[in-house]
């Protein structure tokens, strides 16, 4: 496990808990409320604009209710995109724990194969206004998660030269 203190927009203190997984069903579903994907076009990895943060970082979302976490990863992807998930398995997963109540959720990570519909115009959600196919090992230029992003990014590395 990889333990790391985060401090939010809000000035709330958060602790991140990453472990690597296989399968999710070990979460309870209720408490999974995002899925973000490294999602490879070819060798490089496809990267959002949040243009209200004006950050950058990885495609996808929060897991709408009747969504199971398949359904909802195409959907994003889809949306932030304009990309098709070919397939996709599960790296790991954060533990987003709220010290205010030691309240938490679950954020999934996953590996993912993608192609474009077509040209990338608009997320409907407006979040995502401009994406990025970059090498892989140029991510810390758009953004640093300290030492989970490296280890999803490493992981998702290993598990996109297995399959």
């Amino acid at each position: 496990m990889i333990r790391e203190d985060y401090l939010g927009e809000s000035g709330v203190q958060y602790i991140f808990e990453y472990e690597d997984c296989d399968d999710f069903s070990i979460l309870p579903y209720d408490k999974c409320k995002q899925i973000r994907g490294v999602c490879f076009y070819n060798s490089k990895i496809v990267m959002g604009l949040n243009g209200v943060k004006g950050t950058w970082g990885f495609i996808g979302g929060s897991i709408e209710k009747g969504e199971n976490f398949d359904q909802t990863f195409r959907r994003e992807i889809k949306e932030e995109s304009n990309m098709e998930v070919l397939f996709w398995k599960p790296i790991g997963y954060q533990k987003v724990i709220d010290t205010r109540d030691d309240s938490y959720i679950y954020q999934l990570r996953v590996v993912a194969k993608v192609r474009p519909y077509g040209k990338f115009t608009e997320d409907p959600a407006k979040s995502i206004t401009e994406i990025k196919v970059i090498d892989p090992t140029f991510y810390k230029q758009y953004f640093d998660w300290g030492k989970i992003g490296d280890r999803i990014i490493e992981r998702a590395l290993e598990l996109k030269i297995q399959t």
